[in-house]
């Protein structure tokens, strides 16, 4: 073989032991997939191998090298991640070292038949809830801000037209958004998030006394008119209840899945039923539901009662076949980090309640990743001319 053969790869070194691939039969390597087999990734439940996480896998004089990529953003995680992998491989005999690189790679999935995907936006996710104050604004805040924290591209659109509420909860209200060509408007950027709300254009003492025709208009221009840029999640807060504006997006927005937000009080289970209902006539995966307000910790002496009832959310999700996906007490911190524009997420990352958050979060991602994947963007456009 010539030095060019060698440089171009197609000849081995001459000194050394030959690495093997992933592709290549070795013993050791096969004793590697068979451990990775067993390794259980904690979020989605699923082995690394059959996920197909495992990329670049190799092995050189008792090196193991490999990257975990992960399908969605876990980014608290990886750390955990490397020292799973990493300490089971090194448990081979014959394995002398190990070298794991833990990332995620957040793409597209697909979306009702006939719905275009958003330009540059991969995955749109709404989250509802049958009536009003069980805490979805909250919610929606804290799951785009945990989904950014967990190191993903996000935006947030608040799609409640008659009580806008996100600019307070993200901090940003009295701002408005610019736009270069009066055409289009730029979101407003706050705590690693894209915003966007009809309470950017108006007066915040103004209430809209609009119909429904108009209210879905405005909606659709503040989704398709806003100039998001590229990102792998847009969250959609919902206003209450299951009207045109739901309709509308579950019919002309390329929604990915919904998050059902409610409390364990039978009143609001009920209601929370038919938001569920809709988005399954309509063909909108269900990803999960959250329950809000489970129980009330007592500050003084620790105990825990609930308040609102209790088994809600796991009895629903059992009806329906939909995954409680996160219980959040009721807590005075949440209601005042949102009131004061930084919500718990942002406010003590840290803390427990910020833990469920991002765990919520990743469950979301983790249901989004395993839809099927979205191919549009590949395919070549035909245009048919007469000549």
């Amino acid at each position: 073989m010539s030095i060019f053969d060698r440089w171009l790869g197609k000849a081995p070194a001459e000194t050394g032991t030959p690495a093997v691939t992933d592709t290549a039969t070795h013993p050791l390597l096969d004793s590697v997939r068979q451990t990775l087999a067993t390794l259980i990734d904690p979020d989605s439940g699923k082995d690394y191998l059959s996920s197909k996480n495992v990329k670049n896998l190799s092995c050189d004089a008792g090196v193991v090298s490999l990257d975990l990529v992960l399908g969605y953003p876990a980014q608290s995680q990886f750390a955990a991640r490397e020292a799973q992998v990493a300490s089971a491989l090194a448990a081979i005999p014959g394995v002398v070292k190990t070298e794991v690189k833990v990332s995620s790679q957040i793409v597209a999935h697909s979306v009702a038949r006939g719905i275009p995907l958003l330009k540059g936006i991969k995955n749109v996710i709404a989250v509802a809830s049958g009536k009003g104050g069980v805490g979805k604004s909250t919610t929606s805040a804290n799951l785009a801000l945990a989904l950014a924290a967990e190191g993903a591209k996000v935006g947030l659109l608040d799609a409640d037209i008659y009580g806008p509420s996100q600019p307070q909860m993200m901090g940003v209200a009295g701002q408005h958004p610019e736009s270069d060509d009066n055409k289009h408007i730029k979101p407003i950027d706050q705590h690693g998030v894209r915003n966007m709300s009809i309470g950017f254009l108006i007066d915040p003492e103004q209430p809209m006394v609009w119909r429904g025709p108009m209210v879905t208009q405005a909606l659709t221009q503040l989704l398709h008119d806003t100039e998001w840029g590229e990102l792998d999640y847009l969250v959609i807060d919902l206003p209450p209840g299951t009207g045109d504006i739901q309709l509308t997006l579950s019919q002309k927005v390329p929604l990915t899945g919904a998050v059902i937000v409610t409390t364990p009080q039978d009143i609001a289970l009920l209601d929370a039923r038919k938001g569920l209902k809709m988005f399954e006539k309509v063909g909108v995966p269900i990803l999960g539901i959250v329950e809000n307000m489970s129980m009330h910790i007592c500050s003084n002496c620790g105990h825990a009662e609930p308040i609102f009832g209790e088994g809600g959310g796991e009895k629903m999700g059992a009806e329906y076949g939909t995954e409680l996906i996160g219980k959040l007490p009721l807590d005075l911190s949440i209601r005042l980090h949102a009131d004061e524009g930084r919500p718990t997420v942002v406010a003590q990352p840290d803390g427990e309640i910020a833990a469920i958050y991002k765990q919520i979060a990743r469950k979301v991602a983790v249901k989004v990743a395993a839809k099927a994947q979205d191919f549009s963007s590949k395919f070549p456009k035909i245009v048919i001319q007469s000549t």
